[in-house]
């Protein structure tokens, strides 16, 4: 390596002498004679070649930066400069980005011993081809922001190896309605959410922090700064006085909708699996409805009947004893009429949450599935021993032909 430069050298000194022209030439120029050689490598054996073109068109080339603005530790006037040399660092430029990484779950992760956690390269490309995310070629690019995450939380090897919460999250992103709609050419696709706008950029945290802003006392608000409509309801209903109210186990837009994989409100498969959601807090009343019509059906898989939020509206659930929800005594043969449009008083007094076995709730019910279970038995009983029966007459009787018995 050492020749190599020093011939190099002494052929930029000759032609500085011949050329005046030449003698102009940049502290990037020495550097980039011996550091465009694709060949060249270090000390340790790594290449320390660059692509001469690749760092003129990076945001770094295109700014005009000098190699020893990150590699302070030479300079031109040292030549030939020391074998190893200190790692670059991306602090002098970027004091506040490489501060606020450092309290991230990846930083934390790396100083943990977890080596495949992701750094400002990982991220953002070698530092040498580094490009302003506004660029369409930029890893941070809001198009290719899903690639340049999901090359570690879509790799299922490195998820398995880093222990990365979630799984294979790309995937699920993938397939979810904010992807759908990013790369979408409708008026929607530039503000549809990517993995920085809910997780933060050089800001992530683990969902576990209170300051991360997916955290569960954080996620309505994170949400809310799109759908602001959906958070002004949501706030306003049961669920969210009880978030309001620093209850950390009320349910909140992932809850529900889920995380990466969101999926469109109005599709079927969504609004009936939807059901079991409501289930993970409210198994009895879901176990009830299940016993319904409107559950025997959603369960064949059937999405236009009646499901939780048909009834108890979506974001701004409320208790039926509040006048302003559809599921009031008030309100009741309204709401059933957008369904039954001929529902009167007496068909919304049905109830749609039976117990049979609770006698407190529906005596009549109570009485009527005992009954109905006593003759199901019952029936099954009688048959069941009158199958027995004629089979064993009907044994007897093959066996006496045989013998040559009476017929």
């Amino acid at each position: 390596m050492r020749p190599l430069l020093a011939i190099a050298l002494l052929f930029a000194v000759a032609l500085g002498t011949a050329d005046p022209a030449a003698a102009q030439t940049g502290p990037n120029d020495t550097c980039l004679m011996c550091h465009s050689d694709s060949n060249a490598k270090g000390a340790s054996g790594n290449s320390i070649g660059l692509d001469k073109a690749k760092f003129k068109a990076s945001a770094h080339g295109a700014l005009g930066l000098k190699c020893t603005d990150c590699h302070t530790d030479t300079s031109v006037d040292k030549l030939p400069h020391p074998k190893k040399l200190k790692t670059a660092t991306c602090t002098g430029c970027h004091e506040q980005a490489v501060k606020d990484y450092a309290s991230t779950a990846h930083a934390k992760g790396r100083a943990g011993g977890n080596a495949v956690a992701a750094t400002c390269a990982d991220c953002h490309g070698p530092a040498h081809e580094v490009m302003k995310s506004d660029n369409p070629a930029s890893r941070t690019n809001r198009a290719n922001i899903e690639t340049t995450c999901g090359s570690c939380h879509g790799n299922d090897k490195l998820v398995a190896q880093a222990h990365l919460p979630g799984g294979n999250v790309q995937a699920k992103y993938h397939d979810s309605i904010h992807d759908k709609t990013l790369l979408s050419k409708s008026g929607y696709a530039s503000q549809a959410p990517t993995c920085v706008s809910c997780h933060g950029a050089h800001s992530i945290l683990s969902s576990k922090d209170q300051a991360s802003a997916v955290s569960r006392t954080n996620v309505a608000q994170t949400c809310g700064s799109c759908h602001q409509r959906e958070k002004i309801v949501f706030d306003k209903g049961t669920h969210g006085k009880l978030a309001h109210a620093g209850m950390t186990a009320a349910p909140n837009c992932s809850d529900c909708h889920g995380a990466h994989g969101i999926q469109k409100s109005t599709a079927p498969a969504w609004q009936v699996a939807v059901v079991g959601a409501c289930g993970n807090c409210h198994e009895d009343i879901v176990k009830s409805y299940r016993l319904t019509y409107h559950g025997k059906v959603t369960d064949l898989g059937f999405s236009q009947i009646a499901t939780c939020a048909s009834c108890h509206g979506a974001h701004d659930v409320r208790s039926a004893s509040d006048p302003l929800s559809p599921t009031h005594p008030l309100n009741r043969t309204e709401m059933c009429s957008t369904c039954h449009a001929n529902a009167t008083a007496q068909f919304a007094s049905w109830d749609p949450h039976p117990e049979p076995a609770n006698p407190q709730r529906s005596l009549s019910l109570y009485y009527t599935s005992i009954f109905m279970n006593v003759l199901l038995a019952g029936v099954f009983t009688f048959f069941g021993l009158h199958t027995i029966l004629w089979a064993y007459r009907s044994f007897r009787v093959v066996q006496e032909r045989r013998k040559g018995g009476r017929h």
